[in-house]
Parts: C-alpha cells; sequence; structure tokens
C-alpha cells in the first residue's frame, strides 16, 4: 500500500458508450500492437485505461494498480511491457481519484463497492469495442488486491482467471501483522549480522505503537515496511528492483497525481479501509481460475496473506507461488519469472 502523498487532476474526456460508460480512442490501432487510450465515465467519474500489447487473440490483463491512488502507467515497465505485452494486451487503467483521472463526485460517493462497479464498467467497455468474444483477466497489486476481490465479488463472469500479486485483501489484519512480520525478519536479518542496527530499531518501533489500531502508527509502520526494502537489497536478500525501458510516467502531471492520491486515500482511511475491510471470510465465493503470486519478503503486504489467500480462493484450478528474492513487487525485484508465471497462467485458460 502506498504512503499518503498531495494531488489535482486535469484531463480532457470524449465520446459516450452503453450504460454510462465512456469510451474513446487515439493512437496506435493495430490489433497485434495495440497503443490505445480509452475512457471510462461512471457515476461522475472519467478514468482512463491505457492498452498496450497483442490483441490478436483479444486476450485483455486488467491491471489494478496499488494505492489507493498509484498509477496504472507505473506497471508498464520491465517485463510487463517488454514481455507480457508481446503475448497479449495489457490494460493499465486509472481507478477513480489516482493519476489522470477526474470527477465531480462528493466524497460521500466514494467507496470500494462503487470502485468495483468502475472496474464493471471498464470491462464492458473493452468488450463492446473488442467483441464480446474478448477474455478478461484481472491482476490486482497491493491495493489492488483488495479492489480485486471487491470486483469478482460483485461480477465474475466477465473475467477469465485472477491473478492476486502481494495482495491487500484483509487490510484491518495489516496493522497487527506488520509487528508480527518485523519481529520475524528483524530476528532473522539479526541473527545474520545483517544491518544489525537497523533491525534493531525496528524491533523498538513495534513495542512503541498502539496495541490496537492507530492511524499515525499505522503509517509509520507502512512507511518503515517501504524503508526496510533497502536494507534488504544492500544485504543481497532481494534482488534490487529493476526498472528496465521507459515506464510511460512521463504521462502523468506530477502534481495532480499528487493530490489525486492524497484524496482518495484520505477519503478510504477515512472510511475505514485498514480499520474494518477483510475480505477473507468471502474468497470461497471466488471460483475463477487464481494464482497468487508474492514476495517472499514483503512486509508492506505481510508474506502470511499469501497462504490465507491461497487457502480462502474458491477456484478449484489455483496456485500460489512464493518469490524467494522479491519482497513487496516482484515484478521489478524478480521480472523474468514474474513474467513467466503471468505467461503461463494466462496462456493455459485464455
Amino acid at each position: 500500500m502506498q504512503k499518503m502523498i498531495l494531488s489535482k487532476v486535469k484531463i480532457v474526456v470524449l465520446a459516450l458508450i452503453i450504460f454510462g460508460v465512456f469510451s474513446c480512442s487515439k493512437e496506435n490501432d493495430d490489433i497485434n500492437n495495440l497503443s490505445k487510450t480509452i475512457f471510462v465515465r461512471h457515476r461522475q467519474a472519467d478514468m482512463p485505461a491505457y492498452i498496450h500489447g497483442n490483441a490478436s487473440e483479444k486476450v485483455f490483463l486488467i491491471i489494478l494498480h496499488g494505492g489507493p491512488g498509484g498509477t496504472g502507467l507505473q506497471y508498464r515497465m520491465n517485463t510487463i511491457k517488454s514481455e507480457i505485452e508481446k503475448n497479449n494486451a495489457v490494460v493499465y487503467f486509472d481507478q477513480r481519484g489516482s493519476g489522470n483521472s477526474q470527477g465531480s463526485y462528493s466524497e460521500a460517493d466514494v467507496s470500494i463497492d462503487l470502485m468495483a462497479e468502475d472496474v464493471l464498467a471498464l470491462a464492458k467497455v473493452i468488450k463492446a469495442k473488442y467483441g464480446d468474444d474478448s477474455r478478461l483477466f484481472l491482476m490486482g497489486h497491493s491495493w489492488g488486491g483488495t479492489l480485486g476481490p471487491a470486483v469478482l465479488l460483485k461480477n465474475q463472469k466477465d473475467f477469465v482467471g485472477w491473478i492476486d500479486v502481494d495482495g491487500a485483501h484483509n487490510s484491518k489484519g495489516m496493522y497487527n501483522e506488520y509487528k508480527t512480520t518485523f519481529k520475524k525478519i528483524a530476528d532473522e536479518q539479526i541473527a545474520l549480522q545483517n544491518n544489525v542496527n537497523y533491525w534493531k530499531n525496528t524491533l523498538n518501533l513495534i513495542q512503541n505503537v498502539s496495541s490496537t489500531y492507530n492511524e499515525k502508527d499505522f503509517y509509520k509502520l507502512n512507511g518503515e515496511a517501504h524503508k526496510s526494502e533497502e536494507k534488504l537489497v544492500d544485504d543481497n536478500v532481494i534482488n534490487k528492483p529493476r526498472s528496465d525501458g521507459e515506464n510511460s510516467l512521463g504521462q502523468y502531471n506530477f502534481l495532480t497525481t499528487l493530490w489525486n492520491t492524497n484524496k482518495i486515500q484520505s477519503i478510504l482511511v477515512k472510511k475505514g479501509l485498514f480499520e474494518k475491510v477483510s475480505f477473507t471470510d468471502r474468497l470461497s465465493e471466488i471460483t475463477i481460475p487464481s494464482l497468487v503470486l508474492w514476495g517472499k519478503y514483503d512486509i508492506i503486504v505481510p508474506t502470511i496473506y499469501a497462504q490465507e489467500a491461497y487457502d480462502n480462493l474458491g477456484a478449484n484450478d489455483k496456485e500460489l507461488f512464493i518469490f524467494e528474492k522479491s519482497a513487496h513487487s516482484p515484478m521489478s525485484n524478480e521480472p523474468d519469472l514474474f513474467a513467466e508465471k503471468v505467461i503461463e497462467f494466462i496462456n493455459q485458460r485464455k
């Protein structure tokens, strides 16, 4: 999950398509090498989806970014861009209140349920544009692993498969799990004589936060979880993140994106995102083929949730894979293996 930051949005939105859903296109229209932008209008929000890659078989991977308040195109790098886009089309979606999205909706209207409906609206647009026989896979990373189950619990029939990447399906459990995971990894690293002072300080941190959920302490722990990855890289416990190729983030206005991030995350946190939200008990209702991918050293969304997701998903066809040299973002720590696992899953089920 991302730390809270600032932003404000400006984007031009064009042409209406079914059920209050709005779509337009630009750039390259070659089905074998798409480079398109469509806009989805739903419930007073206008949200861009950037589609790149090989749509010759009408197979689309929709990525739900982290945050809340991340950007779709932050994932267009490494082997997602160089390998997965060769295999199938990838849809980089800016969620409500994120990236280049805009809207006139009120804070009272915002909910995870509404944002799930936004994704289902996107699915309608893709099928309207490319055909009802289009096959859609859904992938959620971090906060996207909260939003993904919300989408599938509303309607999973439009999707062929679900890919959960270090996903926060149990947001309310993360506060206490941070403390458990920090202690486990800190003890391991101290025993190995890796960055001993740093890990001793994390042990001190977890002893000095509230025993029950506290928003300020949550962000202390979340921020330290991000920082800890640098120490794990220093000691070669995880691979240094790769960022091969241009990741298209130049398409975003920095100040706009920061404003959006702060606003949408603040709204959802006020409504209990980290205090009340858990889909664990309903994962059994998700029965489409599922792939659970996780970094062994993830503290941001602790690795215990990988097994929890796998055990509770209702799919008969499901797989769990742990990346041994990764933390929260295996697409950056182990991008080649990440692409291999995603492409294999898609090709066996498309």
